[in-house]
């Protein structure tokens, strides 16, 4: 027992090795872990005193942990066995299959992340690129949202500027959680958004044990309380205007509601609209070809933020112009009632945000270019202001005491853009933007009335400057 033993040096050092790692795993690191939770728990407590809706339980959860309440969930378990049965494999190859499908889903949410760089991210990004007006009656809409219920933010696709945008009006009152899209599946994009507590879709997955993991998800999200944001058109808008709604989420959530359930779900309608859309080329080359195969590089986009952020840092005006929030009037589905068609919901939801899309400066002015052709300064504001006093007001996301300069900053706007052009003495589309201009027409065209009636066009909410002009 007391005989010396000559090991190789490169042995000796993994012997140790693993003694450590083993040390660590049973004494030292619960420790640690828990050191770090209660400091956690307490940093997420101050925060939740600043919230108007403190993050939930559910949202907090170890990301492990909510991969197995999933999969072992009963639904997703009676799946599992219809799995195995219609493919000839074991339930065991089917669980597999079923805890591949959590853990792409389920997200890792970090509130330091979150909080701490996320929403200063989006905070900058947004105002460097736009300036942000929102709806006066925005904050009183969200307060009126009971507090044991879920807000749902149901929202109009124009962007992929929304998620910035959205997120960072919201983080003062709550965190979102997002259903992503393929797209933002690539390294470091990936880890990040699930930090930010987003979860990925396959948006073409037609496989019924996936479509349980992922609804399942959804329902364990919003019974949780955790608030939920998405876009009923399914994609980004290839032509400017509103689309037909899909129910894929949207029935996920209205089959989980339990109207005797303690916590109620409620939507709430999310109108956007842009002075520019960053990606309008790309779209409309899309809606061009028949398709929706989008050809931007995440490099290219990376590439234009930096740039973006250095000319701010410069003190120089990067922005486009103006992007406009507007919330429209809550669906609580306590009150609605039961529902017999998710269709009549989504298309009720969709009629909302409609109602409530804000009217801005470059649509205003393509409108009146693609109608009446080219104008000097003078007749363009004269035809700007006839067709601003024929809609609806309180859609105005607009300095309405100065008409003039809202309409030759569309037109600078417009003119970087390479949409318009002076031409002898006349602001002119220049050949081959018709397409252009007629995609940011498009975003107001249910508001411009067929006759000299304006009560044709639907009432909204007044709109007001949050940001500086």
């Amino acid at each position: 027992m007391t005989q010396t033993v000559q090991l190789p040096l490169w042995l000796f050092i993994l012997i140790v090795l693993f003694a450590a790692v083993t040390a660590l795993s049973h004494f030292l690191l619960p420790s640690v872990r828990w050191f770090f939770r209660r400091r956690f728990e307490r940093a997420v407590t101050q925060l939740n005193t600043r919230l108007k809706r403190p993050i939930q339980p559910f949202k907090l959860a170890r990301r492990h942990d909510m991969i197995q309440r999933l999969i072992y969930d009963p639904e997703v378990s009676r799946e599992i066995a219809v799995y195995a049965r219609a493919h000839h494999v074991p339930e065991n190859v089917a669980f597999q299959k079923a805890q591949e499908y959590a853990r792409e889903i389920v997200p890792s949410f970090s509130a330091f992340a979150y909080f701490s760089f996320a929403m200063r991210l989006a905070k900058l990004l947004a105002s460097s690129v736009y300036r942000i007006r929102t709806a006066e009656s925005n904050d009183a809409i969200f307060a009126s949202i009971p507090e044991d219920a879920t807000p749902v933010f149901v929202m109009n696709h124009r962007s992929n500027m929304d998620y910035v945008l959205v997120t960072y009006l919201a983080s003062k009152t709550s965190t979102l959680s997002y259903a992503v899209g393929e797209w933002a599946r690539v390294w470091p994009l990936s880890s990040l958004i699930r930090m930010w507590g987003a979860y990925f879709i396959r948006r073409r997955s037609g496989g019924a044990l996936y479509r349980k993991v992922l609804s399942r998800y959804v329902q364990m999200a919003t019974n949780g309380g955790d608030t939920q944001a998405f876009y009923p058109e399914g994609g980004l808008s290839l032509t400017g205007k509103l689309q037909p709604p899909k129910i894929g989420l949207l029935s996920y959530l209205v089959e989980g509601f339990d109207p005797l359930a303690e916590r109620d779900i409620v939507f709430i309608p999310v109108a956007i609209n842009y002075d520019r859309v960053l990606e309008d080329r790309v779209l409309m080359a899309a809606h061009a070809r028949g398709d929706r195969r989008f050809s931007a590089r995440i490099s290219v986009v990376v590439a234009f933020i930096l740039r973006k952020f250095w000319e701010r840092l410069r003190g120089h005006d990067t922005r486009f112009g103006t992007a406009a929030v507007a919330f429209g009037d809550p669906v609580s589905m306590r009150a609605y009632g039961r529902v017999q068609n998710v269709g009549d919901l989504s298309q009720d939801l969709m009629a909302r945000i409609k109602e409530v899309i804000p009217i801005l400066g470059v649509p205003l002015v393509s409108t009146v270019l693609l109608a009446q052709g080219p104008k000097n300064v003078m007749e363009l504001e004269a035809s700007v202001a006839a067709l601003v006093a024929r809609m609806p007001q309180q859609n105005m996301a607009l300095d309405m005491s100065d008409i003039g300069k809202e309409v030759a900053r569309a037109c600078r706007h417009m003119s970087q853009h390479g949409i318009i052009a002076m031409k002898d003495g006349r602001w002119t589309i220049l050949d081959g933007q018709g397409q252009a201009a007629q995609f940011y027409a498009n975003s107001i065209a249910h508001f411009v009335p067929a006759g000299n009636n304006p009560a044709d066009a639907a009432p909204a909410k007044q709109l007001s400057a949050s940001a500086g002009s």
